[in-house]
């Protein structure tokens, strides 16, 4: 998704919004595929169920799960598309339709920003001056919107989709190749790891401490796990 700053002439683009969004999309992707995964795991494992039948289901919930966050993406993503540009044609309507109203309205915006009146008069007529300057300037003051391209909806559901299924298959692999005693321990080890460096990659960003941002993700990954656990041991003594 690609944001741009708006000012009164031109729009500046920011080259650091498309990244950023783009690393939030994978880093929360990940995520979700590793706690979800590993919270399912330890709790089918604490319910004593046999390899095989912990190798099906874990497999069936990361599908379902990748096909759930690609199209919950994907909507998420269409949807802001939609309302935004409903708000630019109903924004522009009224510029059209009551062009005083606007004026007026831009008026008491600049007056509530300390602008004296000679100031505020210079201001609004420069905007109403070119329709489409006072249609960007009345969505960034009014409605406080930020102009955007947004992305092909279709391309952040794969990508977001894809994330998931990445986290989800690094804790389920080791219980096809290792006993079952051998795989859990080895899924959790890998499952920490990845959260640990997801959270510490991240920080190429963000600039926060890389070894607080990769505790903090694999301390929420640990809680829920031992919840999962719990849940999985508490069900099995109340089933059987």
């Amino acid at each position: 998704m690609n944001a741009t700053r708006i000012g009164f002439g031109k729009i500046e683009e920011s080259s650091h919004f498309p990244v950023g969004r783009r690393i939030r999309e994978v880093v929360f992707g990940i995520h979700d595929g590793l706690i979800t995964t590993v919270a399912f795991l330890a709790g089918v494992n604490a319910a004593s169920a046999g390899q095989r039948m912990i190798v099906i289901s874990s497999v069936a919930e990361a599908l379902a799960q990748t096909l759930s966050m690609g199209f919950g993406a994907y909507l998420s993503t269409k949807s802001e598309g939609e309302l935004y540009q409903r708000e630019i044609a109903r924004e522009r309507l009224e510029i059209e339709t009551m062009p005083e109203k606007e004026r007026e309205e831009m008026c008491q915006i600049y007056r509530s920003k300390g602008f004296s009146e000679d100031e505020v008069e210079l201001v609004v007529t420069r905007l109403t001056a070119d329709k489409e300057r006072l249609l960007k300037a009345m969505m960034v003051e009014e409605l406080g919107l930020i102009e955007e391209r947004f992305d092909n909806p279709v391309k952040v559901g794969v990508l977001m989709g894809v994330s998931s299924c990445v986290g989800a298959i690094i804790p389920i692999a080791p219980y096809l190749f290792l006993e079952l005693r051998e795989a859990f321990v080895v899924s959790m080890s890998l499952a920490a790891f990845a959260l640990f460096a997801t959270g510490a990659g991240k920080t190429v960003l963000t600039r926060k401490a890389w070894w607080r941002s990769g505790l903090e993700m694999l301390g929420i990954g640990l809680l829920v796990s031992v919840a999962g656990y719990g849940i999985g041991y508490f069900l099995s003594a109340l089933w059987y």
